[in-house]
This record gives structure tokens, sequence and C-alpha cells, in this order.
């Protein structure tokens, strides 16, 4: 949930920063928007640990 406001708030400032020609907030939206890519991933790679676990787990209960 966080990275999707981390997204749209970069987004927002990164406009903001072109607009009034403000090279510091520009890069702290893109800053922004990276941040809530890797958590996006982070957070995928996290149900993919919690899926293959529980398969082992599954696997290893029915013998």
């Amino acid at each position: 949930m966080g990275e999707m406001k981390d997204k749209v708030q970069g987004k927002v400032n990164e406009g903001a920063g072109k607009v009034t020609n403000n090279d510091t907030q520009e890069l702290k939206g893109k800053a922004q928007q990276m941040a809530g890519k890797v958590k996006e991933k982070f957070g995928d790679m996290k149900d993919n640990v919690a899926d293959k676990v529980n398969d082992v787990i599954d696997k290893s209960d029915n013998k």
C-alpha cells in the first residue's frame, strides 16, 4: 500500500519540480517513485518466498 503512495507522491513532486524549475524537488520526486517501485518488488519477492515455503510445507505434510 505504501508503494503506491510513494509513486503518486513522487510523481507530484517530480511534476512540481519541473514546473517550478526546481531540480532538487524533481530529483526528490524521482527518488520517491523509485522507492515505491523497490517496495513493490520487495513485496512481490516476499510473497513468492512465502508461497514457496508453503509449497514445501504442504509437500512434507503429504508424505
